[in-house]
């Protein structure tokens, strides 16, 4: 696996949109304050020329464009490390026009983005093997910001090799059911911290199969694993299953011996697209060599049909496994987000409701 270099003080932060752009408020005004506090910290900001479009469909700009900022944010001397502007819907059109032999043959970069960017940090561990962070996105960098985004920045400058959940999380208020009395229309203007659960205070439910028993899985309280990281969001990866981009199989055959722990989390998947997207993949041969199940909090976290929930969704699939399946957790598009290196090779501790990632650069 390759390791880019850490960003430096006073380095280049590079910033593309392969995905949405800044555009629209508030992510155009949230990532002008951003840049603004990058540079306050001593550091150079390169905006790509898609950073402030709206040109496109699901994606800052046509896929060619798109993919053109990216080979040069990759290939040439503009910037030290790179962070998405934004998460969007149609990343992967820009796929067959990006040059991943070509960023593969160059010195490696720092990608950061989650969702969308799937279509990146995902296929840079696979395709050039090389190393991402799934983390937030540009707009997150503004003052007042969660401790989630100064640890991703701490990991971008290699300051910080370690991560662990957060003491409460907050649902989206995109992806939550309404309170009883409140229409769709009040949910989507309420601030987020409106929608903090105390009930799901630093929840975390892990589940280990017990052959023995011959009943699926059952729940336990402390759980150690080891194994080479990678994953994203399953709206994007269970596009790519079966496609040409689709090389996970060579993934599992070169880290066979670390055994793989998958990070899977979703945006738009309904309770039934989950469970037909852990169809696809496993039927795709990717959970080969599995040593274990990172689950976060989906954004329809309550979607359901009928009795059969989230959980169902993922046991029925990832239960046969005789892997530990650690679920609910601060992954993904559920604020907030531990960040997560993509490729390296993580020690996972959960005990007593805490989990605790290390990662180790080899």
């Amino acid at each position: 696996m390759r390791y880019p270099g850490f960003l430096d003080k006073g380095g280049r932060i590079g910033f593309i949109a392969p995905s949405f752009g800044c555009a629209t408020e508030p992510y155009l005004s949230d990532f002008k304050e951003s840049l603004k506090n990058f540079e306050a910290m001593g550091y150079k900001t390169v905006t790509g020329p898609n950073c402030f479009c709206d040109e496109g469909i699901g994606i800052s700009n046509t896929p060619e464009k798109c993919a053109a900022e990216a080979n040069d944010f990759f290939t040439k001397d503009l910037c030290d490390v790179i962070i998405s502007c934004g998460g969007g819907e149609l990343m992967c059109e820009i796929l067959p026009f990006v040059d991943f032999d070509l960023i593969k043959a160059a010195p490696p970069k720092w990608f950061m983005g989650y969702s969308d960017n799937t279509n990146l940090t995902f296929l840079l561990n696979t395709l050039t093997d090389t190393a991402s962070i799934y983390s937030v996105c540009a707009s997150k960098f503004t003052s007042g910001r969660h401790q989630c985004v100064d640890d991703a920045f701490d990991i971008l400058c290699g300051k910080k090799l370690s991560v662990s959940n957060y003491d409460r999380w907050y649902k989206d208020v995109w992806g939550q059911t309404p309170e009883d009395g409140e229409d769709d229309e009040t949910a989507a203007e309420a601030p987020i911290d409106t929608y903090y659960d105390p009930k799901r205070d630093v929840t975390m439910d892990v589940y280990a199969y017990k052959q023995e028993l011959f009943k699926g899985v059952e729940r336990t309280d402390n759980v150690r694993l080891a194994g080479r990281l990678i994953g994203g969001c399953m709206d994007c990866l269970v596009t790519l299953t079966g496609t040409g981009f689709d090389r996970v199989s060579d993934f599992n055959t070169k880290y066979a011996d670390d055994g793989i722990i998958w990070f899977l989390e979703s945006c738009d998947l309904s309770v039934m697209s989950v469970r037909r997207a852990l169809w696809q993949m496993e039927n795709a041969g990717w959970f080969k060599n599995v040593k274990g199940f990172l689950i976060g909090r989906p954004l329809r976290i309550d979607d359901r049909f009928g009795d059969f929930g989230q959980h169902d969704a993922i046991l029925g699939i990832l239960g046969k496994y005789d892997v530990p399946i650690l679920m609910d957790l601060d992954i993904g598009h559920q604020y907030p987000q531990m960040p997560l290196i993509s490729g390296a090779f993580a020690d996972v501790t959960a005990k007593d409701n805490s989990l605790r990632i290390d990662f180790s650069l080899i």
